[in-house]
């Protein structure tokens, strides 16, 4: 297979499967609409790039020396997890409209990919599987689809999100949304503990 075509198909693989920032993005704009979706998938996907950036140029190696590190990652994870979705589950429904600028921010789509252990394994398993020599050429070759492919992947996630609003009327319904959002953050939460 092209190796272009190899990194492509492990990006979508791992961006576009259902993870916290995923659920995000989807519940941001059932909320808010897209353009607030689309402001966390922005910084979702910078925050994953520079992730894998860093990591392709050699914070893996600081990783393997100071594993406490990555342990304390993983817990900051599930913690910013619980309390995305308390904020979920305490919500009293009210919609935001398109123009408002309430729901993420480029910034909290940024911070979730590094409190994110999902993306600190796809940052670590795909660079070493497509750039495991640190050919900077490679590095930021596997980024640059990487960043095409994750910022479309958080995307669909964001319009299905957008298509609910549509559906999501009364705050009754906001809340029900937000709170089944909210249960799948803390079920993402547990699956990281027992990892």
């Amino acid at each position: 297979m092209n190796p272009a075509l190899s990194m492509g198909a492990f990006a979508l693989a791992a961006s576009i499967s259902p993870g916290p920032v995923n659920i995000v993005a989807l519940g941001a704009s059932a909320q808010y609409g897209l353009r607030a979706g689309l402001r966390h998938v922005t910084g979702a996907t910078v925050g994953f790039t520079l992730l894998l950036l860093l990591i392709g140029l050699g914070l893996h190696e600081f990783l393997s020396r100071w594993p406490n590190f990555t342990k304390a990652i993983q817990w900051a994870g599930v913690v910013f997890l619980i309390y995305m979705a308390y904020k979920l589950a305490v919500d009293d429904g009210r919609l935001g409209s398109e123009g408002t600028i309430k729901g993420p921010s480029f910034m909290s789509g940024a911070a979730m990919q590094w409190l994110n252990p999902k993306a600190w394994l796809a940052s670590l398993a795909g660079m070493g599987a497509f750039a495991a020599s640190g050919d900077t050429m490679l590095v930021l070759r596997f980024s640059a689809i990487y960043f095409a492919i994750c910022y479309g992947s958080i995307a669909c996630w964001a319009y299905a999100g957008a298509r609910l609003h549509r559906h999501l009327r009364i705050p009754k319904q906001v809340r029900l949304c937000n709170r089944l959002m909210a249960m799948l953050l803390v079920g993402s939460a547990v699956y990281l503990v027992r990892a």
